[in-house]
């Protein structure tokens, strides 16, 4: 479903508030990232003798890579997004093609469902523990 920009419901001007907020949200991502590796290397060094240190370091450690692989996912739907603005179906829904409505783009950037579709997906998940949206 390809649409041009000038198409979209959206007036230029916010799609271009999306566009700035979804780089600024990334680049602040890959920013954090590139500091747990830069932390997470410089505290490898440190060798705890006490066996709980060195618990307390890897359980940190575990938290740090969940957080950070969470943080992937979402740098990956923010790149999606962004693919969406230059080809012009940003604000759309995949499922029904109806605009996604501007306050919700506005609580979740990213999101590719209008409101009335992810009630149904979830409601389907609930009914039949089936998510489709597995990445």
């Amino acid at each position: 479903m390809k649409r041009d920009v000038a198409k979209t419901t959206m007036k230029p001007e916010k799609v271009e508030f999306f566009r700035y907020m979804l780089t600024q949200k990334i680049n602040e991502l890959l920013d954090e990232a590139g500091k747990t590796v830069s932390e997470m290397t410089s505290g490898v060094k440190e060798n705890y003798p006490d066996p709980n240190d060195r618990a307390t370091q890897e359980s940190e450690f575990s938290l740090e890579l969940r957080t950070r692989d969470r943080e992937r996912k979402l740098i990956r739907k923010i790149e999606e997004a962004l693919k969406r603005i230059e080809d012009g179906s940003y604000g759309f829904c995949l499922e029904t093609g109806e605009p996604i409505g501007v306050k919700r783009l506005e609580a979740r950037p990213v999101a590719t469902l209008s409101v009335e579709a992810q009630e149904r997906r979830e409601r389907r998940e609930k009914q039949f523990g089936d998510r489709d949206d597995y990445r």
